[in-house]
């Protein structure tokens, strides 16, 4: 290994350790089989290693461009790869494809999103095998759809589409929204649950445990302070929503949430019928990534803790976000709370293979991200972003369209070939025992 090599990997150690030693410590059996699901591919290390991503930010992949003091404090996604977009069922009754998983929200430089999100094209363009020619375009696509869409929610002209629905979409993204539709609450609970003598419970096994009455009673009493975390137009789901049917313990859940705890929760749903159940999952929140290089105290003291950063987050950048979401503590620990949707359906991007589908998705993704760093401004009912963040960021970009995409497109490439690289660096160290704690 080179000079050069060991000293990347010795920062790769370095970051990870940092980031995720104490959890390590906790379980290092999920941290074991976090990192092997990492070791499969550039792009899955490239999900699972956001806090190298935000490291690298600094230095040789510093960015400044297109940054000022309004610009640098957009709320943002920060964790905008390829594969965080889905359907979910709004407030209102209406099947979106959208923006999901805010795990890692925070309050920070509008670039580094898309940054990240290019970057995630570009590993996925060289897994499908196409030119650095191909996926330059398709970068340049997504950026030019961003703009396009963000300058037409600043000026409130007709320039701008609006949301991905079975109204708006087509071709990949609307099959995955009539799929999404398909799905049913029964069918949901039928993976999860069973009816013994009349009343349903939540099955055991794969990563589902039973807990001890303790545990129950401090879940129990964290639901309740819950409860009045939830939007206001959620009140009517209650009494007979509040009921809690069952809870068990959840281990193994994604890649991003290792040895993290997380409970299910089985409640009575509207009525006392069996097939309008409903499942919420109550999971610890971790600090995100980007806020290690954010040093704003006014975000940092803004938040209660991780459950409400994230809650508040997801609140603000997804608009008719879920009613069941708020958030709560457990242990002292901030509490993530949202439901298990049966009407979640990711995109597949193994469906996605030529430039011309993969063109006219990313075009509405570029527009989905613009209407996200949108929406948490001064126009929402949030005070933390109190500017019109679409018109901050147009007119810095508007100085220098041409350079704005070519940055992104430049640094897609760029941090490409980065991800490849320690990819390849993080496999080597971690089959060889070089990570230390697992």
């Amino acid at each position: 290994m080179s000079h050069s090599a060991d000293q990347r990997s010795a920062h790769i150690v370095d970051v990870l350790t940092e980031e995720f030693g104490a959890s390590m410590a906790l379980d290092p059996a999920a941290f074991r089989r976090k990192f092997r699901k990492m070791a499969a591919s550039p792009f899955a290390f490239y999900r699972g290693s956001a806090a190298l991503f935000y490291a690298d930010q600094r230095g040789d992949f510093a960015d400044s461009a297109f940054l000022d003091e309004r610009t640098s404090r957009v709320w943002i996604h920060g964790d905008l790869h390829a594969e965080n977009f889905g359907t979910y069922m709004n407030a209102s009754g209406q099947l979106v494809f959208n923006v999901n998983d805010f795990d890692e929200a925070y309050v920070g430089p509008f670039t580094w999103d898309l940054r990240r999100f290019a970057a995630s094209v570009a590993l996925l363009g060289y897994a499908k095998a196409l030119s650095d020619q191909v996926i330059s375009d398709q970068v340049d696509g997504f950026a030019r759809s961003y703009l396009a869409e963000l300058r037409g929610i600043a000026t409130g002209g007709d320039d701008a589409i609006g949301s991905i629905t079975l109204d708006t979409a087509d071709g990949v993204l609307l099959r995955v929204l009539q799929q999404a539709r398909l799905n049913t609450r029964v069918d949901l609970l039928a993976t999860q649950t069973t009816i013994d003598n009349y009343e349903r419970r939540f099955s055991l096994g794969d990563g589902v445990f039973e807990i001890d009455g303790e545990t129950r009673e401090k879940v129990c009493a964290a639901y309740e302070a819950y409860l009045d975390t939830r939007p206001a137009s959620a009140a009517r789901l209650r009494p007979v929503a509040a009921n809690i049917k069952d809870v068990v313990l959840r281990k193994g859940v994604g890649i991003g949430s290792a040895g993290l705890p997380s409970y299910n929760l089985l409640l009575e749903g509207h009525t006392q019928a069996l097939e309008n159940d409903v499942v919420i999952y109550m999971k610890q929140a971790q600090v995100p990534a980007v806020a290690r290089h954010i040093t704003d105290e006014s975000v940092r003291g803004y938040f209660r803790h991780q459950g409400h950063r994230t809650a508040e987050s997801q609140r603000a950048l997804q608009a008719y976000a879920d009613p069941w979401l708020g958030f709560t503590e457990l242990d002292g620990a901030g509490q993530l709370v949202a439901e298990i949707s049966p009407y979640a359906a990711d995109l597949d991007w193994a469906d996605v293979n030529e430039p011309e589908e993969l063109t006219g998705v990313l075009a509405h993704l570029g527009r989905a991200v613009a209407r996200m760093h949108s929406v948490a401004d001064d126009e929402s009912s949030h005070d933390l972003v109190d500017y019109s963040t679409e018109e901050a960021i147009v007119a810095v970009v508007d100085a220098d369209e041409e350079g704005f995409v070519g940055h992104l497109v430049d640094f897609a490439h760029a941090y490409g070939v980065r991800a490849r690289q320690d990819h390849q660096l993080f496999v080597d160290l971690f089959r060889n025992g070089k990570l230390p704690g697992i």
